[in-house]
């Protein structure tokens, strides 16, 4: 068993080529990456890069600005940059045709992705969007022989356990915001709810005002068969899991019926849910039955309160809350929850680490990578370019320059177009900087590969990661020399014979530790007493600034 590592790319921005994009620039102008982008080259690389699972984001088709490419407009005044985002969903049985080189042939481009990918020896993820769909879902392009959501609505009513969306009789929708000059105002009549849970028939500029909200109850509805039928439809299709967008604002009664279902005919497929309060955590494990968490109010939220606190180390006090003892709390309060959460440091929500932002240079990744990636035998995600240390900082249109990667323009990132001609020449194997540089990398983006591709490689690889127990040091290391407790992180990871220290420095300045692994840890991991290895003997251990280490000790 290795450990499980998810790959996350968005497909129209990974294989798009263009050098020259331009602010909120259309398709024509900007491109756009495809299916057939992502070859035997770049999947195997992920696959040699440690990982198990590729995640394409924003395959389902969604509602866009763009009329070519096989696509139909929607309405510019609900949607969100010219390409749109993947998460309002016009067709759950249909893949945004702009993915395809012949968009009449997009779902047999589609099924080959998937094919390519299990070939590769990886497994495929898409998102599921259970809690909304597009504004305009269900008047253009649907495809035919499947449910269609509000089809058989009662709309003269505000709501009715039956109706698929809730509505507002005698009302019309009043998007915020004007409407683009010469575009007639787009029309709703009666308006509806609005995704984020907004029961208004006039959503606000903070509302996810181009999403509908969908119609649950807790209790079994033809909603609920609808949606069994979209997740049916794709599992059918080979895909292997779904990132299930915001579950917790649809009744946990319906996913935990979902899970079952699917899970009749296709009982290896995961659910991986994003989900946000902590308290509830043990819920969507426990009686929901989903396989993984997303850990961004745990984990992600604590190692960026340190990272962003001590980076720049400026001598101030370190409260509580901002301390490295943070990561001791968290794994404690989850407990036997822990193998269920999918540990990050990016994704398509968050701020780039490398971005202004977060991190300020991705050359500090390497501390809370070693606590989020080595910790314990919790699966991890990468985001494309964050190997490369991509910073997020492109002005592309809708997403300005805020740290993130864009969902919602048509946009090409230079770091990514350099890394898969590095992809292409196969050269990522050498590890080796200057070769690296010669491939397309620029020099600190070779330096940060060399470094994340090995640690990440090892993480898959080593029984002590993927299958090992797991023992925090700190508690035992608070009067250690050299070690401070608010700016370091020590722990062990051990299997059968095998050993190791791993040791965090969330510092701006270099670590050199004195460590001590007490009797208990030898006692409960059943490590053998030698003259070696022993209570009594002092570990030293030098780290970087904000940099981690593996020492193997057996």
């Amino acid at each position: 068993m290795s450990k499980t590592i998810i790959y996350q790319m968005l497909p129209r921005l990974w294989g798009n080529s263009v050098t020259e994009p331009e602010h909120n620039g259309s398709i024509e102008k900007n491109g756009t990456g495809r299916f057939t982008d992502i070859g035997k080259a770049d999947l195997d690389y992920i696959k040699w890069l440690g990982c198990s699972h590729v995640w394409f984001t924003g395959v389902i088709r969604h509602s866009t600005q763009c009329s070519s490419a096989g696509c139909t407009a929607s309405h510019p005044q609900f949607v969100k940059g010219k390409a749109g985002s993947p998460y309002a969903i016009c067709d759950y049985y249909d893949v945004n045709p702009y993915l395809a080189e012949n968009p009449d042939d997009r779902m047999a481009e589609f099924r080959q992705l998937v094919s390519r990918t299990h070939e590769a020896g990886l497994k495929v993820i898409i998102d599921f969007v259970p809690n909304h769909v597009a504004r305009d879902y269900g008047r253009t392009c649907m495809t035919e022989g499947h449910p269609v959501l509000g089809a058989e609505d009662d709309k003269t009513v505000h709501w009715k356990a039956e109706n698929d969306f809730i509505y507002y009789p005698g009302e019309a929708l009043v998007l915020p915001g004007s409407c683009p000059a010469g575009t007639e105002p787009y029309k709703e009549m009666p308006a509806m709810a609005t995704g984020n849970n907004c029961y208004s028939p006039a959503p606000g500029i903070n509302d996810w005002y181009e999403t509908v909200k969908i119609n649950y109850c807790d209790f079994h509805t033809r909603t609920w068969d609808k949606m069994l039928d979209i997740v049916g439809f794709w599992a059918s299709m080979g895909v292997d899991g779904f990132r299930c967008d915001m579950v917790e604002l649809v009744p946990p009664q319906f996913m935990t019926w979902l899970i079952k279902e699917v899970k009749k005919k296709y009982p290896s497929v995961i659910f991986i849910a994003e989900v946000y309060k902590k308290d509830q955590y043990w819920q969507y494990v426990r009686e929901v039955g989903f396989d993984l968490l997303y850990d961004k109010s745990g984990l992600y939220d604590t190692l960026r309160t340190i990272v962003e606190k001590n980076a720049n180390d400026d001598g101030m006090p370190v409260e509580l809350w901002q301390s490295a003892t943070g990561i001791t709390r968290n794994w404690q309060f989850l407990g036997d929850m822990q193998p269920y959460m999918l540990n990050f440091l990016e994704n398509h929500d968050e701020q780039r680490f490398g971005s202004d932002f977060f991190g300020g240079d991705a050359s500090r990744t390497f501390a809370p990578l070693y606590a989020s990636l080595l910790l314990n035998t919790a699966p991890f995600m990468i985001y494309f370019g964050e190997e490369v240390g991509e910073r997020g900082m492109d002005e592309e249109g809708l997403s300005g320059k805020d740290g993130r990667t864009t969902i919602f323009d048509w946009w090409s990132i230079a770091s990514v177009r350099r890394l898969r001609k590095l992809i292409a020449s196969g050269e990522y194997r050498t590890l080796d900087v200057q070769k690296l540089q010669a491939a397309g990398l620029e020099r600190k983006e070779a330096e940060i590969f060399c470094r994340f591709a090995e640690i990440v490689r090892f993480a898959a690889s080593d029984e002590a990661v993927s299958k090992g127990t797991t023992y925090d040091l700190c508690y035992c290391n608070m009067c250690s020399e050299g070690f401070d407790r608010n700016r370091h992180f020590v722990f062990l990871r051990d299997f059968e014979d095998h050993t190791l220290l791993v040791a965090a420095n969330f510092s701006g300045k270099p670590a050199k530790m004195q460590i001590k692994i007490p009797q208990h840890a030898f006692d409960w991991m059943e490590i053998p007493v030698t003259e070696e290895m022993n209570p009594d003997r002092i570990i030293e251990v030098e780290v970087d600034p904000m940099d981690g280490k593996v020492i193997t000790l057996i």
